[in-house]
């Protein structure tokens, strides 16, 4: 199936990279600083570690998506791509939130969100395709991880 569909693999995981590589980009400035300034709780990685996450992640992502896309009938298929376009702009407003605004309380509501349309999305695929559901299990336990990485960014600073 992937031989077949290259094209639309490509597309969906490159659109995802692009979003991701975007919300980075705008973001950088806020990361320098953030570096520099903010106490981090235990257990943060360093931070040359989140862009390699984060890309395979947007991989992932991309992957599940153009698998619901492919997938045959039209019954749902909509709203599991709708959730896909909703927790992925989430996704891109995070980093603006967290570290352009260094609003972390409400990066931490935001997050909060973003995980629970995440679970949504991933229950919407598991019924159209599973694989492209279990591809998301990464996802959903780095948001956990962020989760608490940024709660204790709140509390610490």
């Amino acid at each position: 199936m992937l031989k077949k569909n290259w094209k639309t693999y490509a597309l969906f995981v490159g659109i995802t990279l692009f979003i991701g590589a975007l919300s980075g980009f705008l973001s950088r400035n806020g990361m320098q600083d953030f570096e520099e300034t903010v106490v981090q709780p235990p257990l943060s990685p360093p931070m040359i570690l989140f862009p390699i996450v984060w890309s395979v992640l947007y991989i992932l992502m991309g992957i599940g998506a153009a698998r619901i896309y492919l997938s045959g009938a039209e019954i749902g298929k909509n709203r599991c791509l709708n959730l896909y376009v909703v927790q992925l702009t989430f996704n891109f407003f995070w980093s603006l939130i967290f570290f352009n605004a260094a609003a972390y309380g409400f990066a931490l509501l935001w997050l909060l969100v973003l995980l629970g349309l995440v679970i949504w999305m991933t229950l919407c695929f598991w019924q159209r395709d599973k694989i492209a559901a279990l591809l998301q299990i990464p996802y959903i336990l780095w948001l956990a991880f962020a989760a608490y990485l940024n709660y204790g960014i709140w509390q610490l600073n």
